[in-house]
Parts: C-alpha cells; structure tokens; sequence
C-alpha cells in the first residue's frame, strides 16, 4: 500500500482547492483507507472481539440497556457480548436504539429519532420502544424515519462542502478563527476533503445508509497519522468540529418532523419515549411531553445527574396518583461498531462504553437519590416492561 503522493500535500492547485480529483488521481490508500472505513462485514478475528468483552461484571444481576447503537455489528452477536459481560444477569431489557432505523431484538424494537422542538427551536433527540409485535402497523412511523434518516448523509454532505468548496469559505474562515487555524492548516484540510468528497462521491451508492455519517469524515483525517503528524491531524479534526458545529447550526430543519408527532405515532402504537441527553437538551424538560421518564445519565450527559434525579422527583409529587410516574433511565450510549475498527482508528472514549454498563448506578450518593425517588434499577425495568406491554 502507497502513502498518498507527495505533491498532492501541497494545497497550491485550483483543483485541489476544489476537490475536483479522479480515481486515478487519489493514491492506494486513499482507496483502501475509504474502503477499510465503510465496510461492514466483520472477520472471524472481529466476531471474535465483539463475541469476548474485555472486561466482565460478575456481581450485576440487572441489565438495563435502551440506548446503545449496534451500527453494524449483527444483533445476535451484539447480545452474546451482553450475556458475557454479566454472567450472573437475572433481569434485563435490552432494546437497540439505531439512530433513525428501527431494529428488534427478541420481544423489543427501539430507534433513537432526530426530530425538531418548536418550543424551543431546535434539533432534539427521542428513544422510542416497542413491542415487536405492534410494529406490523408501523409504516408511518418507518416513513417518517426513512426521511429523517436522509438528515445525516446530507449533513455529511455540508459538512465536506463546507471545507472545500469556495462558497461556504465564511464557514470555513469562522471556524478557523474561533480555533485559532492558520492559513497553512486550513489548506491542508481543504486539500484533504477534496479527496474525501471524490471517494464519498463515487462509492457513495454502494455504502450502507449506517456507513454515510459525518463521522467517516473525522475517521478519514484520524487514519491521516500514518503519513502526517499526530500533532497536525488533531488541530485539522479540532478546526473540522468547529465547522461542524457551525453546519448543525445553520442545517435546515426540513428533515425534521416536530417531537409531539413522533412522541404522537409512537403512543398510536404503544411505544414507550424516553428523553435521553437532557443535559444538552436541558429545555426539553419544561416542555411537558408525553414521555414517560428522562435518562439522568449517560458517558455524554453526567454532570447534572444527582439534580435531575431530583427534579423527576419533584414532578412526580406534583403529578399525583392520577398519573404515571416518570422513570428515572441510564443510557450507555455504546456504539458497538467502535469495537470492531483497528485499535489505532478508535475512538477512546467510545470504546470503551458497554452495553448495559452505567456505573452511575452503583455510585453510593447517585443510588442514594434514586432510592429517595422510590426507584432501582430492577423498578424500572419492571415498570418500563409493563407499560410496553
């Protein structure tokens, strides 16, 4: 395998500037670095990984996971993982939460939606949760997330049009002015999306719907430490999530349909809604949505847990016998696909998440707020359980 060819690491052309590169023009890595990244068959050596976790948790009785990403980890292979991870597991649901495709896994399906708050005006996420057995109705629901889906490919596609294409160079100059990017660092990214935006653009009918996201763009410039330094590639990733935050900022909300009528189809259905992310989504909680708890935690959302606990506590004193109380969730967020890339292109953070695995739990001052709020991990499973019948 070449490493890309010097010359072109020399941002100095009109068509480098403009991404306008051919096949045969992009080196032997380009090619097979792009096809490494998107491919979604695992080898026995990855089956084997996903199958054996790294570590166990012997003592944990109750597995409670309804926000984690299979990606493409096959869903039988994804429980296995599970099942070894907590040998001694007596009580568990366990439902993927796909981001805008919904999958089932034995008597559960689940799919975390993206879709849009007017109260607030913003983009917000759902986890929803059914019984399989209701989802012979589901079409309108599976078209509305056949639309949202489209939201992330063409996020990717701003996204790279956003580092190399002159007409959105504003993006590109406030980002790097907000990262403090030099002109010779903001070459080398537009240089580099170029070659992406070819690979994206001739491959891109081929890939999965899974693969086509805007973190390919971020595992593209990773796998660039094998030729450049580890120093450049992370202030060329640090000036690319700037220009992302700015994409997600002014992406339109077309794609979106509002969360009252995703929560709206999911209870025609009988599906449950659970608020995860409120830490970042934090107005969400005032909205009054017919949910049926908030996930307090998660790797992303920690800080706030022990006051948002308390805060379900205290509107559920409010909401009286009359009502279902609202459930107090933990979510681990794990994206199994992490696991299956070679040690030098993962995320660390990701990683290291498990299915199932939400230390918060087991933390003395957490479950003792739990605790006052008449919950545990077993309730909640139970309770959860019986609502989605």
């Amino acid at each position: 395998m070449t490493s890309p060819r010097q010359e072109d690491d020399t941002p100095n052309s009109a068509r480098a500037a403009q991404g306008d590169y051919h096949p045969d023009q992009l080196s032997e890595w380009d090619l097979a670095i792009f096809r490494q990244l998107t491919s979604t068959g695992l080898t026995p050596e990855q089956e084997a990984r996903i199958s054996a976790p790294a570590q166990v948790y012997p003592r944990q009785q109750e597995v409670l996971a309804i926000h984690w990403h299979p990606e493409w980890v096959p869903l039988p292979l994804a429980k296995t993982r599970v099942l070894a991870t907590f040998p001694a597991c007596r009580q568990a649901l366990i439902i993927p939460t796909q981001h805008n495709e919904l999958l089932g896994l034995d008597d559960y399906a689940g799919v975390e939606v993206d879709c849009f708050s007017l109260g607030f005006n913003r983009k917000v996420q759902l986890l929803l949760h059914f019984r399989q057995d209701r989802l012979a109705q589901a079409t309108t629901l599976k078209s509305m997330l056949k639309h949202t889906q489209l939201y992330r490919s063409g996020q990717l596609w701003e996204l790279t049009d956003s580092l190399w294409d002159p007409k959105f160079d504003d993006r590109l100059q406030e980002a790097a002015e907000e990262t403090g990017a030099n002109q010779d660092l903001v070459d080398f990214v537009r240089l580099h999306a170029g070659k992406f935006r070819c690979l994206l653009r001739d491959h891109e009918p081929k890939l999965k719907p899974i693969m086509v996201k805007n973190k390919l763009l971020s595992d593209y410039f990773a796998a660039l430490r094998q030729h450049f330094p580890d120093k450049l590639i992370g202030r060329a990733l640090f000036l690319i999530k700037a220009v992302k935050q700015i994409v997600k900022r002014d992406f339109s909300p077309q794609y979106f349909y509002r969360a009252s009528e995703v929560i709206e189809e999911a209870r025609h259905l009988g599906g449950g809604v659970v608020i995860p992310h409120p830490e970042q989504f934090w107005p969400i909680l005032l909205a009054d949505y017919d949910v049926d708890g908030y996930e307090v935690w998660n790797p992303q959302s920690r800080e706030y847990t022990e006051f948002l606990i308390t805060v379900l506590h205290r509107q559920n004193r409010q909401r009286g016998r009359q009502q279902r109380p609202l459930l107090v969730f933990m979510g681990d967020d794990t994206h199994l696909g992490e696991k299956t890339k070679p040690p030098e292109l993962q995320d660390r953070v990701k990683v290291s998440r498990e299915v199932g695995l939400q230390t918060a739990w087991d933390d003395p001052l957490i479950r003792k707020q739990v605790m006052l709020a008449g919950m545990d991990r077993g309730r909640v499973i139970s309770e959860y359980q019986e609502r989605l019948g």
